[in-house]
């Protein structure tokens, strides 16, 4: 067998490989085997670049590369159902079902109601062309290079008696087990947690790294095909077709004929998808066959063929064990109610955030209470009640600490500031690890090949005590006697590289309490330079747009240490930018000052991040949604429908990018 014949083969085997390990989920060879098998295709397509295959099993590792979203225009329409929280508003459906058949026998596909981002794929000659999200229903995001590193959405088909083209519409989801791990490690972190695992999917499948998509391991399930040529009437029967081509169709499915049949099925899977490893919401019901769906029609917003029906929150009743306190990078002490382990939303729960002391005061919580934990749409879980009639007569109410857990410094509460502080940000150690973990982050000085585990293991060897001390680790230090010097040489040139990175992010990277990415941007932008920002006055501060007299005394009250001043003047004696660059300082002006720009749509001479890059350098205000607020959008080709909409009923400006670059010169 020639190269390229084994090329072929590889990718026939690695899709049917690929199959049977995330559709089936019965692998039948070990995942070392089916490296090698990768690695062998990834070098055989490098030495023939001509043989490149958009639909190639390799094609699943992602890309780095950013590239925006266009618009696209759905060929169907993708509407949204009509929701029932009631088995009356079913039956209510099932009768008007059977008015609109004019009595005429009808069978209802009762499906799972996944809890993700609705997706539609075309496949084309059994290929995968083109995935696209639902956006507003008319248009969606074109999110193909993305959609390809889901393991569970085949690129090539089985079988060969598939539609010339079709579409199949389905959920893409993140599975718990995942959406868990990646909260713990944006906890770790201190970044902001994902509410639930549609927003950790959807936030995910949106992003403009495709490789970023890949690591996060995402799901898919399939539930509906369109096209002129479908293979049957039933839907059903048409969801079996398409799982023997290959896609992930849910194995709960089920056809039925009576209500009482379908009130069985929503009370089976009310308990029994607790043990799924994804999020459902409820369940869908549709009328199976296509003809009697297209006879039954649509209303306004939604089929009349279809209806679901949505769970109700969960709630459990479980013990307070204790209430114990973590300390944050800022300080900030965050008060965690350890519970009795309770079964919930798909995980077990044994631990809920509190917020803060006016939390606790507002439920008068004791420890032993009795408490109603929910997750409901927000999966995170929180304390909703508490059983007063189950309360111990000991039970003694809680008292929000006074000192630091981990120093013992008296705790303070910042006016405006909800949360209680420990002040002894130099010498806490979780804010010391915390805050060295903030400065090595990727939005800060990136230095990825340090972790929050290494950060604790040279913590505690005693390699580093604030973020300055990273710059004299060596290869040694790291290694000692062990046989790490490959990964240690990594880990030096990766903070040797950091100093490259630009002021505003080191301004950022500083952790100063309160001062975050977009005010360290501005605050770097508006002083130009570490020293102007170390002699600001409060008053000097305040002009800065975003930056009020909370973030002002924070910033004076960190350049006021002398240990923060030390740890400053020893990253710029390392080489680190102290000062906007050159190129930065002589592209800025005040043009846009006092202006707030929405972004829409896909442009030419620039990248989204540029353009608001370039609105925040020359004194403008970037914002997310349109208001009577808003100075004007700055609009590229298929700016989305409903901004367009928005800011016509409103009557904001929307200049095109040829006029803004004129506006800024």
């Amino acid at each position: 067998m020639d190269e390229k014949q084994r090329i072929s083969e590889l990718r026939q085997q690695l899709h049917e490989h690929n199959y049977k390990y995330y559709v089936l989920n019965a692998p039948t060879i070990s995942d070392q085997a089916f490296d090698f098998m990768m690695h062998e295709l990834q070098d055989l397509e490098a030495k023939y670049p001509k043989m490149d295959d958009p639909n190639s099993p390799t094609k699943r590792v992602g890309s780095d590369l950013n590239s925006e979203f266009k618009q696209v225009a759905h060929k169907y329409p993708m509407l949204s159902l009509a929701n029932t929280y009631n088995e009356q508003d079913v039956e209510e459906w099932f009768e008007q079902v059977a008015r609109g058949l004019m009595g005429e026998e009808f069978e209802v596909c009762c499906e799972l109601k996944y809890d993700g981002l609705s997706i539609s794929l075309t496949y084309v000659d059994g290929q995968l062309v083109q995935g696209v999200t639902r956006g507003d229903g008319i248009h969606g995001d074109d999110v193909t290079e993305n959609v390809k590193t889901i393991r569970a959405i085949p690129l090539v088909l089985s079988g060969n008696d598939y539609p010339h083209e079709f579409e199949m519409r389905g959920e893409i989801l993140m599975p718990w087990k995942v959406f868990e791990q990646l909260n713990a490690e944006r906890e770790a972190n201190e970044e902001p947690l994902f509410a639930n695992p549609r927003n950790a999917a959807s936030g995910t499948l949106k992003s403009l790294n495709s490789r970023l998509v890949a690591s996060r391991h995402l799901d898919s399930y399939l539930y509906y095909m369109l096209g002129e040529q479908l293979p049957t009437d039933g839907h059903y029967e048409n969801m079996m077709k398409a799982k023997h081509w290959g896609f992930k169709i849910s194995a709960g499915m089920r056809k039925v004929k009576s209500l009482q049949q379908i009130y069985d099925f929503i009370k089976h899977w009310d308990t029994e998808r607790k043990n799924l490893p994804i999020a459902t919401d409820g369940i869908v019901l549709k009328v199976n066959s296509l003809r009697q769906q297209r006879a039954l029609g649509y209303t306004a917003k939604s089929p009349r063929w279809a209806i679901a029906y949505k769970f109700k929150a969960e709630r459990a009743c479980t013990k307070l064990v204790e209430v114990t306190y973590q300390v944050g990078r800022t300080g900030a002490v965050t008060p965690v109610a350890n519970m009795e382990p309770v079964k919930l939303a798909g995980t077990t729960v044994k631990r809920a955030t509190l917020n803060n002391a006016d939390f606790i005061k507002s439920f008068d919580l004791h420890v032993g209470d009795y408490v109603y934990v929910e997750k409901g749409g927000e999966i995170i879980p929180k304390i909703v009640g508490v059983a007063l009639d189950k309360r111990p007569a000991d039970a003694k109410p809680i008292s929000f600490i006074t000192h630091c857990p981990e120093c013992g410094t008296p705790l303070a509460r910042y006016e405006g500031e909800a949360a209680y502080y420990c002040p002894n940000d130099t010498a806490c150690p979780p804010q010391i690890k915390g805050r060295i973990e903030h400065f090595i982050a990727r939005k800060a000085m990136n230095i990825d090949s340090i972790g929050p585990e290494t950060v604790d293991d040279y913590y505690r060897r005693g390699l580093i005590h604030n973020a300055a001390d990273l710059y004299n680790i060596t290869v040694q230090d790291i290694n000692g006697a062990g046989n790490r010097e490959k990964s240690a040489l990594k880990i030096v040139r990766g903070i040797a590289s950091s100093k490259q990175v630009p002021f505003e992010r080191v301004v950022f990277a500083l952790g100063i309490r309160f001062v975050g990415e977009t005010s360290a941007r501005l605050i770097a932008r508006h002083f130009k330079n570490i020293d102007a920002l170390m002699e600001a006055s409060l008053q000097d501060l305040t002009e800065v747009e975003g930056v009020g007299e909370v973030i002002a005394k924070s910033v004076i009250a960190y350049f006021s240490n002398p240990i923060n001043k030390e740890i400053v003047a020893r990253l710029r004696n390392y080489g680190l930018q102290m000062a906007l660059s050159e190129e930065q300082q002589a592209g800025s002006s005040d043009k846009l000052t006092g202006k707030s720009i929405v972004i829409s749509g896909v442009f030419t001479h620039h990248s989204r991040d540029e353009y608001k890059a370039l609105i925040e350098q020359n004194g403008g205000k970037n914002v997310g949604s349109i208001s009577g607020k808003t100075s004007f959008v700055l609009a590229g080709d298929n700016m989305g429908p409903s901004k367009l909409e928005k800011a016509e009923r409103l009557g904001v400006p929307i200049i095109s990018e040829d006029d803004f670059l004129k506006m800024i010169e």
